[in-house]
């Protein structure tokens, strides 16, 4: 049995990838750990084809989290019974199959001309008022959230509210209990939607769940889920999208190509995906459904298996000088929407938002530079999405 090794949650700065990561790659294939919150400890999978393997494998399962105190990073995001990301195939495939409408090529090229006309009212509100700016609170903070709301059918009044409840949620483990309250409100505000809905159906999300219940499909227990999952997500597109820019910034000689390359854009954006450590630590567990023998290791049925993505990433064998920003990297079979059952559903629209603020930046704003030096840039502390707090930049 190797050691438990103990993960504590660090404040890392920029797109600095974690040291205890680091140390746990070069262990092995399977190293334990122990993380700050839950009880017990839990494997640690880090190559990138054993990802894959656990991703995908019915003998790992999310279902039994809702009875096992793991050893987590936040406190309060504890299992929720109905919860899209706690359950498993076939259970699993029939909620996600509730949105998949929002989420198609088509779907979400709908969006693409509503996102664009969010997009440029924000940045020319950005040229109109002149530098200096924190494109954080100006445009990166707004941009993820409003589509995130158009996809899932939040009207405008409810937007603010909306944004303070995601961002509570993704808060540090100190701001535990109002993360804790700012979920049981964001749960209430959805159910009450679905309800009102359930009549009427459309093609936004609470629509669709609005339909799926009404049909029998789904409880509205297991709609508020999925709403929330789909908002939240949002949320994380602001902090990762932050990072991408934070990099553009710092490595100008990338931005630079960006501009005079634009067909090189989308595979920069997929490398910048790649590259980025967009979490902290690991996200959710798996539950070993019986014993197996997983990378020579004697697995127990019960016991907790992480996968990390970030890990998969930057493995060697895959992704050679993973430590590199390579925008003709190619193959780029990256995981940073995750794989198997559980993969991203709102993938497309994260690759879609990230592609109209590159173009945005690179386009708009011929000089964009950062306003202040770049160790003097604020990044989130102890949150569980990892991302710049504020990005000061003038032009």
């Amino acid at each position: 049995m190797p050691p438990i090794r103990h993960w504590p949650a660090l404040n890392l700065f920029g797109v600095d990838f974690d040291p205890v990561l680091a140390g746990l790659m070069r262990e092995g294939p399977l190293t334990r750990i122990q993380l700050p919150n839950g009880t017990g400890w839990a494997w640690l999978v880090t190559r990138y084809d054993d990802v894959r393997r656990v991703a995908e494998d019915p003998r790992f399962g999310r279902r039994p989290l809702a009875g096992h105190d793991v050893t987590r990073l936040a406190p309060h995001c504890t299992p929720v019974d109905g919860a899209v990301v706690f359950e498993d195939p076939p259970h699993h495939t029939g909620l996600r199959r509730a949105v998949a409408p929002a989420f198609t090529p088509g779907g979400v090229e709908r969006l693409r001309e509503r996102a664009r006309e969010v997009l440029d009212e924000l940045v020319e509100g950005l040229l109109r008022d002149g530098p200096p700016a924190d494109f954080t609170a100006r445009l990166l903070g707004p941009f993820p959230p409003a589509v995130a709301c158009e996809l899932v059918g939040v009207p405008a009044r409810d937007r603010p509210r909306m944004h303070e409840w995601t961002r509570l949620v993704l808060s540090s483990p100190q701001r535990a209990e109002r993360g804790r309250r700012a979920e049981e409100e964001m749960s209430a505000y959805f159910a009450d939607a679905v309800r009102e809905r359930r009549g009427t159906g459309g093609e936004d999300v609470i629509g669709l769940l609005a339909s799926a219940v009404a049909a029998g499909g789904i409880t509205v227990s297991e709609a508020v889920g999925l709403a929330r999952l789909v908002q939240v997500g949002g949320e994380a597109v602001t902090h990762n999208t932050g990072n991408m820019l934070f990099v553009l910034l710092t490595r100008p000689d990338l931005m630079d190509r960006l501009r005079r390359e634009p067909h090189v854009r989308p595979r920069a954006v997929e490398e910048l995906l790649r590259f980025i450590p967009h979490r902290n630590a690991v996200g959710l567990s798996r539950i070993a459904l019986e014993d197996l023998t997983f990378g020579g290791v004697q697995i127990r049925a019960g016991e907790a298996v992480y996968v990390s993505y970030l890990a998969a990433n930057r493995d060697p064998d895959v992704f050679p000088e993973p430590e590199r920003v390579d925008f003709d990297r190619s193959p780029n079979p990256h995981l940073a929407f995750g794989h198997g059952p559980h993969a991203c559903v709102g993938a497309l629209l994260a690759r879609l938002e990230a592609e109209l603020l590159v173009d945005a930046l690179a386009d708009r704003f011929p000089r964009l530079r950062l306003a202040v030096p770049a160790e003097e840039v604020r990044f989130r502390r102890g949150a569980l999405i990892r991302g710049p707090e504020s990005l000061p930049v003038t032009w």
